[in-house]
């Protein structure tokens, strides 16, 4: 009785692969395909609906988490300007909240876009913000409030 057991262990295991098939290379493009049509041009119109774009969990008024309250805290250090930004609430959607990740390749939220243009979770948003390179695209981008021109004339 033992050895049919241990036989049917050792058997069992040389037959089992050693690794899940499905996370090889062939199989990337499948996994790619998950996003539906639908879902990526309703993210495509998100992303395009302002310059500043961002994906969190909650409001901006409500985070629902710390790195969203985060990133929220980051842009308004920023100074950029509320005209130009826009928020999703990942929360309200799931096909949403999935479909960003696999949209963006990004495992994670929130996730902050510039002109269409990917720029990171808040890890990278701090960075960026710490190290002055988010304070210049911002700026590039004229995405930020304008200098009040007023101010500015009646000090002088």
């Amino acid at each position: 009785m033992f050895s049919r057991t241990a036989l049917s262990a050792v058997a069992g295991q040389a037959l089992r692969p050693r690794c899940n098939p499905l996370l090889s290379p062939r199989f990337a493009a499948l996994q790619k395909s998950f996003l539906s049509t639908e879902t990526k041009s309703a993210i495509d119109k998100a992303v395009g609906s302002a310059p500043v774009v961002l994906f969190m969990k909650g409001t901006p008024e409500t985070p629902q988490c710390g790195f969203s309250r985060a990133s929220i805290q980051i842009l308004g250090l920023q100074g950029v300007n509320p005209q130009k930004f826009t928020a999703f609430n990942v929360l309200e959607d799931e096909e949403l909240r999935s479909g960003i990740k696999e949209y963006s390749d990004w495992p994670t939220i929130p996730q902050l876009y510039v002109n269409k243009e990917f720029v990171g979770g808040t890890d990278i948003m701090m960075s960026m913000h710490q190290d002055g390179s988010l304070a210049k695209l911002l700026e590039e981008k004229d995405v930020l409030v304008p200098a009040d021109s007023d101010a500015s004339s009646t000090s002088s």
